[in-house]
């Protein structure tokens, strides 16, 4: 098994590409060990010394380290990790467990009037169609929070390697937040959830 390895904008996460399915189903993002006990796969990067977050895309698996560790050390333990998971025939999520990794929409539950309702699937979908596949690239993903009508602004979060990222500020107010007021006009503002 070969296992393609990409460095992303964020120096201290690496996006490792396995050659399969990873999360067809949606991305989950595992901040912390208790966070993984609903994935073998995350639970056994977290057994590894030094990772401090683990992010599954539809094939890829996105490794956040910490500071203590340099990736000379740390990034053949992982690639160890990920190719005995895998060569096992483990699953990547226990069955039928989604636990805090869960491809949640992070969405608040808001009920939208119509003209709101427009604005909020035009949001979707230029997240969806424009933006999801170009920040996946860089080993990551957004989830869409919340559009508040009365000012505009339209709340995200950079997930994966884009969390905590020196260029996720930039990339929030200057690469989306510019695509959605350009495309959708009642947008005015794009603010990261804390």
């Amino acid at each position: 098994m070969f296992i393609q390895t990409e460095l992303t904008p964020n120096p201290a996460s690496i996006k490792f590409l396995p050659g399969r399915d990873v999360s067809p189903d949606g991305a989950r993002a595992f901040d912390d060990a208790d966070q993984a006990q609903s994935s073998p796969l995350a639970r056994d990067l977290f057994d590894i010394a030094g990772v401090n977050a683990v992010f599954f895309g539809p094939d890829f698996v996105t490794v956040t380290k910490t500071e203590a560790i340099d990736w000379d050390h740390l990034k053949p333990a992982v690639l160890a990790a990920i190719m005995d998971h895998f060569t096992s025939g483990a699953p990547v999520m226990a069955d039928g467990v989604g636990g805090a990794g869960a491809a949640a929409s992070g969405e608040a539950d808001i009920d939208y009037d119509d003209d709101a309702q427009r604005v909020v699937g035009a949001i979707k979908e230029l997240l969806d169609t424009r933006v999801r596949p170009a920040v996946a690239e860089d080993g990551g993903d957004i989830v869409f929070h919340r559009f508040e009508p009365d000012t505009g602004r339209v709340f995200l979060t950079m997930r994966g390697a884009c969390a905590g990222c020196p260029s996720s500020t930039m990339t929030l107010k200057m690469g989306i937040e510019r695509l959605l007021t350009h495309f959708v006009p009642e947008v005015t503002a794009v603010e990261a959830e804390l």
